[in-house]
């Protein structure tokens, strides 16, 4: 029987790009979803995996995808969703961003598991594992709907996990900082460093190893993995 492959949705940059390139490092079959064509995706794609482009922001653009998935593979190890948008509640685009992050971080999830839940059946170790963000534990004053939207897709998660059990495993993990754009001066990085007890960017080998932790271990359902440097305790 051929190894199942592990869907990373959103893995062009950052986060999702690292764990894509470490999952295909120990030996896993990837399948991946990109927006936009990068130099990154042609690397992943010499490194075996399986390049799927596909664009969350609306209904048709995920039931198109489901289908191209469904046309891709008949099996999934896990599925980590893992594709984000980052926008903030700008003044007279509030209604437009709210449905963008809505479909990114909530519809897209909710109807891939729904109709993506079979091709993880397949008696063996199965996993869905959401990335969230750490700022849905006490909310943003900037960012309204992405904090509301994130914090959506934490409920999905035990909603999922109570649902899909005992065959499927869901899990989130919630980062704060992980790491920096290249643009962000020193100001910044000074203040965002110095809001956790840790303070340290950790690099995205952090997120990498909480995936791990929960695709590896059998007996951990419906639980978010806080990633924030202890920035709960400042």
């Amino acid at each position: 029987m051929h190894q199942a492959p592990i869907l990373i949705t959103g893995a062009s940059q950052r986060i999702g790009l690292h764990c894509a390139e470490r999952l295909l490092e120990d030996g896993f079959p990837v399948i991946l979803t990109y927006r936009r064509e990068r130099d990154s995706i042609d690397r992943l794609r010499a490194l075996g995996a399986q390049a799927l482009q596909a664009d969350f922001s609306d209904e048709t653009g995920i039931t198109t995808f489901i289908s191209a998935l469904k046309q891709q593979t008949d099996c999934l190890r896990a599925i980590v969703h893992n594709a984000s948008e980052w926008r903030p509640d700008t003044p007279g685009q509030e209604a437009e961003a709210f449905r963008q992050l809505f479909q990114v971080h909530m519809l897209a999830p909710y109807l891939i598991n729904l109709h993506c839940a079979e091709l993880l059946r397949h008696g063996g170790p199965a996993d869905i594992v959401h990335i969230g963000d750490d700022v849905t534990r006490k909310g943003s004053k900037k960012h309204i709907a992405y904090a509301a939207s994130k914090a959506g897709l934490d409920n999905l998660t035990l909603s999922f996990a109570a649902s899909l059990a005992p065959a499927i495993k869901v899990n989130g993990i919630a980062p704060a900082l992980i790491q920096f754009n290249p643009e962000d001066d020193a100001e910044y990085r000074r203040k965002a460093l110095a809001k956790s007890a840790l303070g340290i960017e950790p690099g995205a080998e952090v997120i990498y190893q909480s995936l791990r932790y929960l695709l590896d271990n059998p007996y951990v359902t419906g639980t978010t993995l806080t990633v924030n440097g202890g920035r709960h305790l400042i």
